[in-house]
């Protein structure tokens, strides 16, 4: 290695370490003032199920940055626990309504059983979100979002379908490769990240089908 690679490294690191630094210091902020109001809300008497799940969906998304965060400096920041499979899919569905803004949008979930499954929560909650989301920014208007769950020889399966925009059947087979994005200010990692962090918690993320009625992905990880 040569003294200008090991100098041009040097930089990066101390780049990502002063990016990390700062994203830090925000998180904090952010985390500091939701548990302020979630205290003055119960000092006043204040109850309001839409604000406790606001602030418990920006608590956990907080939690999700400052993991990602440290997956800079480490890629070993790969933190497994045992977590009921349904409780964990309720949670992603609460963070993903999130993006719904001004679309009409119906969520249909069947969780048909549940069992645990050893996964970094984090990890998880960030993938299921992703595809949501892609799932509600592939809805124009009015649509519907549907999540499927079950546990099925020795595996927790959750199939996420929306009937948004068709993905181009001449794509389909590249969505999860790095770089490859249909929207135009994508960066084409937001699947590829997903794929990667399923199959390091042992599990599967797929593309079952993409047509014009319906677009389904599928994730499986073992249960304990």
């Amino acid at each position: 290695m040569t003294q200008k690679t090991i100098s041009q490294n040097e930089t990066i690191n101390n780049q990502i370490r002063y990016v990390s630094h700062e994203i830090r210091n925000h998180l904090s902020i952010c985390d500091m003032y939701s548990q302020i109001i979630k205290r003055n809300l119960e000092k006043e008497g204040i109850s309001n199920n839409s604000i406790d799940n606001a602030l418990n969906c920006i608590q956990k998304s907080i939690q999700i940055i400052s993991s990602n965060v440290t997956d800079l400096k480490s890629i070993n920041n790969n933190v497994k626990k045992i977590y009921d499979f349904e409780n964990l899919c309720q949670k992603a569905i609460e963070m993903s309504k999130a993006y719904i803004e001004d679309k009409n949008i119906e969520f249909e979930i069947f969780i048909k059983n549940s069992a645990d499954i050893l996964v970094d929560e984090n990890r998880f909650l960030s993938c299921m979100v992703n595809i949501i989301k892609n799932g509600i920014e592939s809805i124009e208007i009015k649509g519907k979002i549907t999540i499927l769950g079950e546990i099925k020889n020795n595996n927790a399966v959750i199939k996420i379908s929306n009937d948004g925009n068709q993905i181009p059947k001449s794509k389909q087979d590249i969505i999860f490769d790095c770089g490859y994005t249909t929207k135009d200010t994508g960066c084409g990692l937001g699947l590829n990240i997903c794929k990667k962090y399923i199959e390091s918690q042992n599990g599967t993320l797929k593309l079952n089908k993409s047509t014009k009625a319906e677009t389904q992905f599928e994730i499986v990880i073992p249960t304990k």
